[in-house]
């Protein structure tokens, strides 16, 4: 086995001198396998939401249009990297091969059902077909390779939870990690998409977090999507609203909270243009969290300074260091949330 750069960049075939999230194409070649490669034979990819709502909505729905799509995309830059989201998701296999510089990085044997915990926008790609599209999921069942390099991140499927589930969950892992680092006791937080499992478990995290005191309050894209809120028995308040929609938005909050607006805003939504919903219902010196792939940087900053707000913008992180178990483990202890997560995706 050759040897090759830790950030995986012997992979990026164009434009050279780019990591490979940024790369147009990557080298999905798997002939030789470097030293610091593993080697996964891949069976489910999970798109990221903002991703597959743009695809299912070019498709209209068609199941083979969709799996077109995904084939064009993969044959043409050796990775699931959408163009249009600029935003890919992550994937379930079996491991076929270690390379030698990375097994002591990851508990994992031959033969290991594992998540990759990094985007599928920098991880090489190669399908060789793809199976039954759940649209209601995400999910897509397929046969293909893929490789992780060294300084990427992976998680073994716990014996727990399904296969289905666990990569569901694996999926959103880095949203209640740094929710519980920004959400403080007595806290009056509003989430952006709450009915979704991003949503379900930043709501599930926020509770424990900010207390009796604290308060809730969810913005749902549908009557089923509030539904869930609704059983998860957490938030204070719930309503079903288009959240591009940021002058009603702002006009909820402002009634719900007597004026003084949300200290913390999470924005977990699959769908564009809903950063002045959640720039505009925070308060002065509040938080806004964008966990959602939809989001627009230069929408979120040119909008905050429109309107005079003082704001701090976080831009989510799929990564945080232990957040696959930590967010594993909430799921764990709160059945309710485990029961609507298991009805969602099994």
């Amino acid at each position: 086995m050759s040897k090759a750069n830790p950030f995986g960049v012997h992979r990026v075939m164009e434009p050279q001198g780019v990591l490979p999230q940024a790369a147009f194409k990557l080298n999905n070649d798997f002939t030789e396998l470097f030293s610091n490669e593993i080697l996964i034979k891949v069976e489910r990819l999970n798109i990221d939401s903002a991703s597959f709502t743009q695809l299912k909505s070019q498709a209209q729905g068609d199941v083979e249009l969709i799996k077109k799509q995904i084939t064009d995309i993969v044959n043409q830059r050796g990775k699931m990297h959408n163009p249009v989201t600029n935003s890919g998701g992550m994937l379930l296999g079996e491991v076929m091969e270690i390379g030698e510089d990375t097994r002591n990085k990851f508990p994992i044997q031959l033969g290991s059902k594992v998540a990759t915990l990094v985007s599928l926008t920098l991880t090489p790609l190669f399908l060789e077909s793809i199976g039954n599209v759940h649209l209601d999921k995400a999910q897509v069942e397929v046969e293909g390779k893929a490789v992780i390099f060294e300084s990427g991140n992976l998680a073994s499927i716990p014996t727990d939870f399904s296969e289905i589930l666990a990569l569901a969950i694996l999926d959103v892992a880095g949203a209640p990690i740094q929710i519980g680092r920004l959400v403080k006791p007595g806290d009056t937080v509003v989430v952006i998409g709450g009915g979704g499992k991003s949503g379900l478990l930043s709501i599930a995290e926020s509770r424990r977090k900010i207390g009796p005191n604290g308060k809730i309050l969810a913005l749902c894209g549908s009557p089923v999507s509030a539904k869930r809120v609704e059983r998860l028995g957490y938030a204070d308040h719930i309503w079903t609203q288009d959240a591009t929609k940021a002058l009603a938005t702002y006009e909820k909050v402002k009634e719900l909270t007597r004026g003084s607006m949300a200290d913390l805003v999470i924005n977990v939504v699959n769908v564009p243009f809903t950063e002045m919903s959640s720039i505009i219902c925070a308060r002065d010196g509040g938080i806004i969290y964008f966990f959602s792939m939809a989001t627009s940087f230069t929408a979120a900053a040119l909008g905050a300074e429109g309107i005079s707000k003082d704001v701090t913008m976080v831009i989510g992180n799929g990564y945080g260091y232990n957040h696959a178990e930590y967010t594993l483990d909430l799921v764990r202890k709160e059945p309710v949330l485990r029961k609507i997560l298991s009805e969602i995706f099994e």
